[in-house]
């Protein structure tokens, strides 16, 4: 029998050459780790978590993509399945028993149809103004039909357009994917689906079309500029600092 105490069982070459060093073997999370406290970050979080805050909160070299989609693979058959929206997962009831939970579910009231307009139109055409909105509509928009959609967390401001009057520019969120089970927003219905739901007139016109939503909805396009503290104080979304005597 052999004994060998300078030998490191399993040690990859950097591991041997730590170890030849003299600072011995270097300490890797094992995936099987990875994926439990990846699992537990997002259990215990009561919002979707991006792949950036389950990093930061991993061992250095962990594989965050792999373990995700490992346990997302492990979840599909479960009561909960882990799904991911946009760049954020989240555990949510399996779809297939959604009912179980009716019982108990608050009903919340409808939005109205101008709502859901208005909805459809910053969904679609993001990032959209006021006046946009308006202007494809082809109705003047209320200002309490939008400051309803804002307190639902489904739209968002996203910035100001670089035009006269620098006008507010909105967009949807990562609640309104939450809430309508997509994963980003190019999963949202075509102009076929549509039709097929009842949504759409069969007879629209054939030159018709469904404009395609944008790929990330949280890049800035290249005539809008990021929202400011002056900006957030004027819209009343940020408490002016109190300023010294």
């Amino acid at each position: 029998m052999i004994e060998n105490s300078n030998v490191v069982p399993f040690a990859d070459d950097d591991d041997a050459d730590s170890a030849a060093a003299g600072s011995g073997p270097v300490s890797r999370p094992q995936p099987v780790e990875v994926k439990r406290m990846a699992e537990a970050i997002v259990f215990a979080s009561a919002e979707p978590v991006s792949e950036k805050a389950i990093a930061d909160r991993l061992p250095d070299g962990a594989d965050v993509a792999q373990a995700m989609e490992e346990l997302r693979i492990e979840y599909a058959m479960r009561g909960v399945n882990l799904v991911q929206i946009a760049d954020c997962w989240a555990f949510r009831t399996a779809s297939d028993l959604s009912f179980l939970m009716n019982r108990n579910a608050v009903q919340q009231r409808k939005l109205s149809r101008a709502a859901l307009e208005m909805l459809a139109v910053v969904a679609y055409h993001q990032p959209v103004t006021r006046a946009e909105i308006e202007e494809i509509r082809g109705v003047e928009t209320s200002k309490g039909t939008l400051d309803i959609l804002l307190e639902t967390g489904w739209v968002k401001m996203r910035g100001r357009r670089r035009t006269p009057g620098r006008p507010v520019t909105y967009g949807t969120s990562i609640e309104f994917l939450d809430h309508f089970g997509l994963e980003e927003l190019r999963d949202l219905p075509g102009l076929e689906e549509l039709k097929g739901a009842g949504l759409l007139s069969p007879r629209m016109p054939s030159n018709f079309a469904v404009p395609q939503p944008i790929s990330d909805p949280d890049v800035l396009a290249d005539d809008e500029d990021p929202l400011t503290d002056i900006d957030l104080e004027e819209l009343g979304l940020l408490t002016p600092l109190a300023q010294d005597d």
